[in-house]
This record gives structure tokens, C-alpha cells and sequence, in this order.
């Protein structure tokens, strides 16, 4: 495969975006899938499943999010989107991207992926700018109650009036991160709750761009996405005829060990939303895409994808 990276201006109108493209090595350009990463993370972290799809002639395209990898002015500010409306921000730099790519391919079948924060922000956006996708595929979501968001939102609300928003709390961090790994603490590694994959673990631990911890502004950001895509009102935005693929492992705690995922999959119906599926797979926690049966999922995608062109 090809890889390129490019960047443009962040709708904060101050920091320079990082973004990366995969293309086929050769033949005809079949689709185009956009990653919307997760929390405390970067997108290339996506290679080997983009290396996948470049083979069956996708064209695979991401961004690293505001706050994240190398879209950030410099290290200190990773984990802090924006001074205010950091959610609205990161979605429209979603969009920018999605826009440089379809005026270079204007009719070629474009899909979107988004995984964990990446997901909320994924259904965020689709209620704003859903028209036009082939697709959505929702990876490693969840369904967090409104009164839990309004919670963390006022808590680092007022924190932040004593901290300021550059600070990074860990009594925040513990209230939203800090039961993830409770069903896997036998295993005496911290992130065992990503993947089986120890390996995976292993270097997600090492890396500092996934060991960074958040601010109270990326908190307060990424309850207030939350708080945006439970409102009724923005799930009907979603365009009805619009095909989701909601996927998870039945072991993620971001999902509830899949009653989230179900329960986000109902919401959807009953509001109107019908072209759903939703698959869960077997003994997978957070990360399926580094999973150790990622090759069954990688191709549960593509034959998703192939199958709504």
C-alpha cells in the first residue's frame, strides 16, 4: 500500500491537523473509509486493519483528533481540545477531512468508523452530516446514562475554577476510566481491558502517546460529546435510510459488556433507524481491531462495507 500524510488547519483555527492516507497500491479505488479514533490514542495505531482494506482496493483515511498524536502545538497539550466547544471543533475538522477526500474522489462510495470516544464523536457527527455516507460503522460505544455525564460535566466545571482546565485530575480520571480493568485486574496489567493481546498491551503502555492523562478540558469534552448524541432530538437527526454497523466485544467495559451496545442499537430503531446491525463478539474486549481474532473482524467490516456499495 501507498501511505501519505498531510495536514490542515484545526477548526480552532490555531493548531495544524495530522492526517494520514493509505491507498491501494494499484487498481480500481472501491471505497474510502474514514477512522475516528479513540481516547488517548492516534490514528496510525489503525496500519495493519488500513494495510487490510488497501488490499481489497479501500482507500483508508484518518486524522489524529485535536488534543492527540501530533495534532497538538506541543505535548503539553495532549488531552485538551479547546478553550470552549472543543466537541463542535473536533467534529468539523471530521468533516474537513471528509471534504478534502470526496473532492478528490467525488463519487467513490465513502464510509465512516469510529471507535470508542471516536464512536461518540462518529454519532455526534452523523447527526450533523450523516447525508451522503454509504455507511457508518460504530466501534467500542457505549450508552452512558445523562445523569452520570451532567455529573462529570459540573465536576470538572467546578475543579476547573480552582485548577484551571489545563489540570489533570485523578479523581476525574478514576470516576470515567477507572473500572475498566476491575474484571481483569487478575491479570496484573494495566490495560488488560483493551485486548487479549499482550503484546498489543505491552506497547500501548510503552508508548507516550497512549499513556498521556487527560485534562479537565478533554474530560468536560468528552462528557459533553456524550451528553449531545443521548439527546433525542440529535438521534432522530441521524439520516433514517443511513446503514450503521454497530460492532463490540462482549468483554469491553465501555459497552457494558454489551448491554450498552444493545441498548444503543434500540434507541436507534425506535427511532426510526432500521438498516442496523449489531454484532458482538465472543471473549473480544475493547480494541477488537487488535484483538486476537482481528482477521475475523477485519473481514466482517470489509463484507459489511462491500455489501452496502
Amino acid at each position: 500500500m501507498k501511505k501519505g500524510t498531510f495536514g490542515f488547519l484545526s477548526a480552532d483555527k490555531q493548531t495544524k491537523i495530522h492526517a494520514v492516507k493509505w491507498e491501494p497500491e494499484k487498481g480500481e479505488l472501491k471505497g474510502i473509509l474514514q477512522i475516528s479514533h479513540g481516547m488517548i490514542e492516534y490514528v496510525e495505531r489503525y496500519e495493519g486493519f488500513a494495510e487490510y482494506l488497501t488490499k481489497q482496493g479501500f482507500m483508508v483515511v484518518g486524522n489524529d483528533h485535536l488534543g492527540h498524536g501530533k495534532s497538538v502545538q506541543s505535548e503539553e497539550f495532549w488531552g485538551y481540545f479547546a478553550p470552549k466547544d472543543g466537541s463542535d471543533i473536533v467534529v468539523e475538522d471530521l468533516n474537513h477531512l471528509r471534504k478534502i477526500i470526496q473532492k478528490e474522489h467525488p463519487n467513490t462510495p465513502y464510509f465512516m468508523l469510529g471507535h470508542s470516544m471516536g464512536s461518540f464523536l462518529l454519532r455526534k457527527y452523523l447527526s450533523k452530516y450523516g447525508g451522503g455516507l454509504k455507511g457508518a460503522i460504530i466501534m467500542g460505544t457505549g450508552n452512558q446514562p445523562n445523569a452520570a455525564v451532567i455529573t462529570g460535566k459540573c465536576l470538572c466545571r467546578v475543579l476547573a475554577l480552582f485548577c484551571g482546565w489545563n489540570h489533570r485530575c485523578k479523581l476525574v480520571e478514576k470516576m470515567a476510566l477507572g473500572g475498566n480493568n476491575k474484571r481483569f485486574r487478575a491479570e496484573g496489567t494495566e490495560g488488560a481491558w483493551l485486548t487479549r493481546d499482550k503484546e498489543i498491551v505491552k506497547a500501548y503502555n510503552k508508548e507516550p502517546r497512549c499513556t498521556f492523562k487527560f485534562t479537565l478540558n478533554g474530560y468536560y469534552t468528552l462528557f459533553d460529546t456524550i451528553h449531545y448524541i443521548n439527546k433525542p432530538a440529535h438521534i432522530n437527526a441521524i439520516p433514517k435510510e443511513l446503514p450503521l454497523l454497530l460492532v463490540a466485544g462482549e468483554e469491553d467495559p465501555v459497552g457494558n459488556y454489551g448491554a450498552g451496545v444493545k441498548a444503543v442499537c434500540v434507541a436507534y430503531k425506535r427511532a426510526g433507524i432500521q438498516n442496523i446491525t449489531c454484532k458482538l463478539y465472543p471473549a473480544d474486549r475493547h480494541e477488537i481491531l487488535n484483538e486476537l481474532d482481528k482477521e475475523t473482524v477485519y473481514k466482517d467490516i470489509y463484507k459489511w462495507m462491500k455489501a452496502k456499495m
